[in-house]
């Protein structure tokens, strides 16, 4: 079981998925060394992965959320098969093994309906399906997100670690041809150094530290830190679909976002305008949460809950056997 410092280090990098072991040593008071051992362990045992990411938004895509209510006993292989598909993100089988929940990255247009529609499986398994558009996430970008509240870093020391982080300023770059090799690259792993990057690309390490440097300034590259809560001692996860006064919208989606037990908070179309995704160490810890903090956010008119029974896929990995690995690799 990952201890205080593993939590802390993936705290870290959430913080700042590329900075150098040493930067986050010194910001942990301990060496690059066991910075670097500890990432590699908890890498390698599938409990984290630092990712690469291309914004959806440079290819004219939204992101919709798609909740699929299935027949219990024919829900595992059809959540396998829908996994599998690229434009599926985040998907999650919850509701007591009833219902697999589900982002998937779409075009925004007027074809948007068709493609929906051929994406989402026409099986007999599937009793009904609702899906709905994401129209914002709450947070200010490339916060940590949730980090378990147990050994989170100290506000100083999260500022140290991103005193050199600039937002992106745009306006987004459409990846060319040969940026290809690069971003494969960093799905695969989004700290792979310079040299490594280079003898994936043929470029020089100054260009491809160029050619970095523009991707994500302009906000087409971004970086995802998947990790498994349940490997760091939080068992119950869950996604509320919250009914808040429209005119308090804004004002309730930044503070849930805030919560320490939240991963994601966003805003939504349909008869619930807000998402959030919730972790917690047992239903005990949720019970408080819910009675403790949700229920004290004024504005709140009411809410559903789905509990994950089954992590399906993050950002870009597949989960298998409590592991997050790559897709390719199986």
């Amino acid at each position: 079981m990952p201890d205080d410092l593993d939590r802390k280090i993936i705290h870290a990098l959430r913080c700042a998925p590329r900075a150098p072991f040493r930067r986050i040593g010194d910001v942990l008071g301990v060496s690059e060394q066991t910075v670097a051992r500890r990432y590699g362990a908890l890498r390698r045992d599938g409990v984290l992965r630092v990712v690469g990411v291309a914004s959806p938004a440079v290819h004219g895509r939204a992101e919709w959320v798609a909740r699929l209510r299935c027949r219990p006993d024919r829900v595992g292989p059809l959540a396998d098969a829908l996994v599998r598909r690229p434009e599926i993100a985040y998907a999650n089988i919850a509701s007591g093994g009833s219902e697999i929940i589900c982002i998937i990255r779409s075009p925004g247009g007027a074809e948007r309906d068709d493609v929906l529609l051929s994406r989402l499986p026409r099986a007999a398994p599937v009793l009904d399906v609702s899906v709905d558009l994401l129209i914002h996430s709450f947070g200010a970008p490339g916060t940590a997100g949730w980090t378990g509240h147990r050994a989170s870093l100290t506000p100083s020391q999260v500022a140290r670690l991103t005193a050199e982080r600039t937002a992106p300023v745009g306006p987004l770059i459409t990846p060319a041809a040969e940026d290809g090799p690069l971003l494969a690259a960093l799905a695969e792993d989004g700290r792979a150094s310079h040299t490594r990057l280079a003898g994936a690309t043929g470029w020089s390490t100054r260009r491809v530290a160029r050619r970095l440097g523009a991707l994500e300034s302009a906000g087409t590259l971004g970086y995802d830190v998947d990790a498994l809560p349940e490997r760091l001692g939080y068992e119950l996860n869950a996604t509320l679909w919250v009914q808040v006064e429209p005119a308090r919208l804004r004002r309730i989606g930044e503070e849930i976002s805030r919560h320490d037990e939240c991963a994601y908070a966003g805003a939504m179309s349909g008869r619930h305008n807000i998402m959030a995704v919730i972790v917690a160490r047992d239903g005990a810890d949720f019970y408080r949460y819910l009675a403790d903090r949700l229920a004290h956010v004024d504005g709140v008119r009411g809410y559903e809950v789905s509990i994950r029974v089954r992590r399906l896929k993050q950002a870009a990995s597949l989960v298998r056997n409590g592991r997050l690995v790559h897709p390719a690799h199986l």
